[in-house]
């Protein structure tokens, strides 16, 4: 049989799905079930409240909390408070961050450096950070700046090891390559160290953001005139539960968006990865 003989079937171009596009529902479900997650949350809560099974200042309804969040809002305390922790929260973020990819970097490249530092900076790591808030207190005084060192302490151990981490892990045979091409140091920190450790970077960035909301809070909850943690201290003194969830949810809030714009930030700077599969 000749191949001519045989039958044409029509040409048609070939289609493959697109790799890492999800389909439209699933991107809509992820929304979606957040939303509905939260929903029952709220339900549940408004159920135990009406059947009282506790006291109203023990569990609350979630329209006291609400009530209670308009009229702080209007008077102006909670953004007070709320401004004054997210400014101590950045401030040791950005502390806590910058000495920690110093060091970090400095303890890649020095084993000597890493066994001469590493008990120190275990021992501070593994005691809780509410046991020497005290002390913080006493040295650096009741201001801010004792919570920016109770931010930064609380980030610094979780991105130094990222840092470390990440330095480390660049690929020794591209050290190579830059180095038969006569690369200086900075050229090799520029052109390689930096965009081969970026994704582990920032995976700790997004965790030290979280974490910077809890430190600036322990320093507040140990003493502060303002702030959040000073907030939740006063309303659990006179029992004004609703006060303290209002709070809290404020807390959560702007931990939830220190971490998105963290998440944003690590897509914008890996944006070359995705176009470069």
């Amino acid at each position: 049989m000749q191949l001519n003989a045989l039958p044409k079937s029509p040409t048609r171009p070939l289609t493959l799905p697109l790799a890492g596009r999800p389909h439209p529902f699933r991107r809509f479900s992820r929304r979606l079930i957040p939303l509905l997650s939260l929903g029952l949350l709220l339900l549940g809560w408004q159920v135990v409240t009406m059947l009282e099974l506790y006291p109203a200042f023990i569990i609350p309804s979630p329209a006291a909390v609400l009530e209670k969040a308009i009229e702080v809002t209007g008077d102006g305390r909670l953004w007070l408070h709320a401004s004054t922790t997210l400014a101590a929260v950045l401030s040791g973020l950005a502390v806590g961050v910058l000495a920690a990819l110093a060091l970090g970097y400095a303890i890649a490249k020095s084993v000597l450096l890493e066994t001469v530092l590493s008990p120190v900076i275990v021992a501070l790591q593994s005691t809780p950070v509410v046991a020497y808030a005290p002390l913080l207190i006493i040295w650096f005084g009741s201001g801010l700046t004792s919570k920016i060192v109770t931010g930064a302490l609380i980030v610094f151990f979780p991105m130094l090891i990222n840092t470390v981490v990440g330095i480390r892990g660049v690929p020794s045979d591209l050290r190579d390559l830059l180095r038969s091409m006569e690369a200086t140091r900075w050229q090799t920190f520029v052109k390689l160290e930096v965009p081969a450790a970026m994704p582990v970077l920032l995976s700790g960035l997004k965790i030290s953001a979280t974490l910077a909301v809890i430190g600036a809070v322990v320093g507040e909850f140990v003493s502060a005139n303002a702030g959040l943690g000073f907030l939740i201290n006063l309303a659990r003194s006179q029992y004004d539960t609703p006060l303290v969830i209002v709070a809290v949810l404020t807390l959560t809030v702007m931990a939830r968006l220190l971490y998105g714009t963290a998440t944003w930030f690590e897509r914008r700077a890996l944006a070359w990865r995705a176009r470069g599969r």
